[in-house]
């Protein structure tokens, strides 16, 4: 894995972003999802731009003082709504505008802390060859990529450290690019994958357990294990953890920490987001 030079972003700031997506969220909290044919009434409801890319962004920029999110957006009063929440929270967001809708999503939160998703439409996501100031990640030190194009993940490798979800697999064999660092679920089958699925593999695969921690492998190496960290206050929900977790593993990689305290790093900020309603992010 890349190393920056000793104490490098120790004099400057970190230069931190994600190549992915966002979602026009709107949550409700109830207390138990509705049985088929059943009303129920949320105890609390809002809406927030939120999905994988912009909640790895916020948390990002948590981290390091700012923060850039490449992306597309619909042009609609969603794609302008999403864009305009995202900066006044800090991000500077880089979009191509589509002419097809916005995605949205409806979001059960419960009171076992668990998020229910329904997706309104197909991700909208940047492609490699949108009029975007790509060359502006020959200087990034730090990249998280949850884009669907392989045009994009190839102008994600210009970062120094790249990582990415394995939630857009077909995705990154298309672009048969090297990654740092490849984060992946145990318990969602939607994203289990081995390492030797992608060519070539990733330098480093981490294997998230929730509660229980994970499992990591370096290239060519053994498997070993990391503990989870217990949430700095009450639980609220879980949405958003696994994002504001992968962020964590992106930011520690590119400031040069060796794996197990990056994953600490990681596992802080993925139990501090259970302690918030919806999008929240916190520095650990």
């Amino acid at each position: 894995m890349t190393k920056p030079h000793a104490g490098a972003w120790k004099t400057r700031a970190m230069r931190v972003a994600v190549v992915g997506h966002v979602e026009w969220v709107e949550f409700a909290r109830v207390e138990r999802l509705p049985a088929p044919g059943e009303i129920v009434a949320a105890l609390r409801h809002w809406q927030e731009a939120g999905g994988g890319g912009a909640v790895a962004a916020l948390q990002l920029a948590a981290l390091a003082g700012n923060a850039t999110l490449y992306t597309a957006l619909g042009d609609d009063e969603y794609g302008r709504r999403a864009a305009r929440r995202l900066e006044e929270r800090g991000l500077r967001v880089v979009a191509a505008w589509r002419d097809e809708p916005q995605r949205r999503a409806f979001t059960f939160l419960d009171a076992d802390a668990e998020r229910t998703i329904t997706l309104l439409g197909p991700k909208v996501t940047p492609r490699g060859d949108d009029d975007l100031p790509w060359s502006e990640l020959d200087e990034m030190d730090a990249v998280y990529f949850t884009a669907r194009d392989a045009g994009a993940l190839t102008q994600a490798r210009r970062a120094r450290v790249l990582v990415s979800t394995a939630r857009e697999l077909p995705t990154l064999i298309a672009g048969g690019v090297r990654l740092d660092a490849l984060v992946h679920s145990g318990a969602d089958s939607g994203e289990r994958v081995h390492g030797e699925t992608l060519e070539p593999a990733p330098e480093l695969l981490v294997t998230t357990a929730g509660s229980a921690g994970g499992t990591y492998a370096l290239a060519g190496g053994g498997l070993a294990t990391y503990a989870a960290v217990r949430p700095p206050g009450p639980v609220f929900d879980s949405y958003g953890a696994g994002d504001c977790f992968a962020a964590g593993l992106t930011y520690a990689l590119g400031r040069g920490d060796a794996v197990q305290a990056a994953l600490d790093l990681a596992s802080r900020c993925g139990a501090a987001a259970l302690t918030g309603p919806g999008v929240h992010v916190r520095s650990p």
